[in-house]
């Protein structure tokens, strides 16, 4: 057992603790010690989110673990990915 961080370097430390000994695979982000990102997004229960190119949620699943719908998730990320290359298109000057 861990004690709580008592500030965000102690929270960072214990989070790259628990990423390496868990063997977590896809990136980890810690949030501010305040819990700004985890009130907004309602991140208990656990959640999946996709979140767009201009930082808005376009993905939240239901709450887990039998809320986790990788289909669901997978749907989402092609939406984004068809329209952020259709927005690449448009982008072009030639």
């Amino acid at each position: 057992m861990y004690a709580s961080p008592k500030d965000i370097g102690e929270r960072t430390e214990l989070a790259g603790l628990c990423v390496a000994r868990l063997g977590i695979k896809v990136p980890a982000v810690v949030d501010r010690f305040d819990d700004a990102t985890e009130r907004a997004y309602t991140g208990w229960p656990d959640r999946l989110y996709l979140i767009d190119r201009e930082g808005r949620v376009a993905y939240k699943s239901r709450p887990g673990p039998f809320g986790f719908k990788p289909h669901e998730l997978e749907a989402a990320l092609e939406k984004e990915g068809a329209q952020g290359a259709e927005g690449a298109k448009g982008a072009r000057s030639d």
